[in-house]
C-alpha cells in the first residue's frame, strides 16, 4: 500500500512563501505523473499542478506564475514551492498521482492571512 505524506504547511501572511513536500513509499514513483491538489472549506478538491515523469509541468490558472512543482525521483518526493501567496490559497494541500490512484494522505494545512 503506497503511503503519501505531506508536510510543510503553516500560517503565512499574504505575499509570503511556503514550500510543501510529499514523500511517497511507492516503488513506481518515478513513472507516475504526480499532482498537488487542494481543498478549501466548503469547496471541492481541485488540481493545482502536476508533473510528469519526464518533468513536464502544468498549473491551474489561479496559481500560474506563483507556484512551482518539482520532483526528485531518487528520493520519491514531490515538492510545491508557493510564492506570492494569497488568502484564497488557504486550503488543505494533498499530493497524489494524476489522475488520482492512491488513497489520500492527511494533507497539510496552508493558511494565508490578509
Amino acid at each position: 500500500q503506497v503511503q503519501l505524506v505531506e508536510s510543510g504547511g503553516g500560517l503565512v501572511q499574504a505575499g509570503g512563501s511556503l514550500r510543501l513536500s510529499c514523500a511517497t513509499s511507492g516503488s513506481t514513483f518515478s513513472i507516475n505523473t504526480m499532482g498537488w491538489y487542494r481543498q478549501a472549506p466548503g469547496k471541492q478538491r481541485e488540481l493545482v499542478a502536476h508533473i510528469t515523469s519526464g518533468g513536464y509541468t502544468n498549473y491551474a490558472d489561479s496559481v500560474k506564475g506563483r507556484f512551482t512543482i518539482s520532483r526528485d525521483n531518487a528520493k520519491n518526493t514531490v515538492a510545491l514551492q508557493m510564492n506570492s501567496l494569497k488568502p484564497e490559497d488557504t486550503a488543505v494541500y494533498y499530493c497524489n498521482t494524476f489522475p488520482v490512484w492512491y488513497q489520500w494522505g492527511q494533507g497539510t494545512q496552508v493558511t494565508v492571512s490578509s
